[in-house]
């Protein structure tokens, strides 16, 4: 599987990614995910494979979410909260 991808950031929400196939863009995408998500902001396209390593996730998930739904939505990830993990260890 291979597809070229374009990537945007949300102007919204900080390290939440929009993943969509170049050729189409972010004209089609639900209007819930465009308030949800915000003004798309072009951050690179790139030739997507399966066998690609992405940072934060597995290049075969994006591809099939992207032909399953047309985009592929990649939010931030949890925040450590290091004080509620204090907490419990003294429990």
């Amino acid at each position: 599987m291979r597809e070229v991808v374009s990537v945007y950031r949300s102007s919204k929400n900080a390290e939440t990614y929009l993943y969509v196939a170049k050729k189409v863009g972010v004209k089609e995408l639900p209007d819930a995910l465009k308030e949800l998500f915000g003004k798309p902001m072009h951050a690179f396209d790139m030739l997507l494979t399966d066998d690609k390593k992405l940072a934060r996730v597995d290049a075969k998930k994006v591809l099939e979410k992207i032909i399953e739904q047309g985009f592929y939505l990649q939010m931030p990830p949890p925040k450590e909260d290091l004080l509620a993990d204090l907490k419990k260890s003294r429990e």
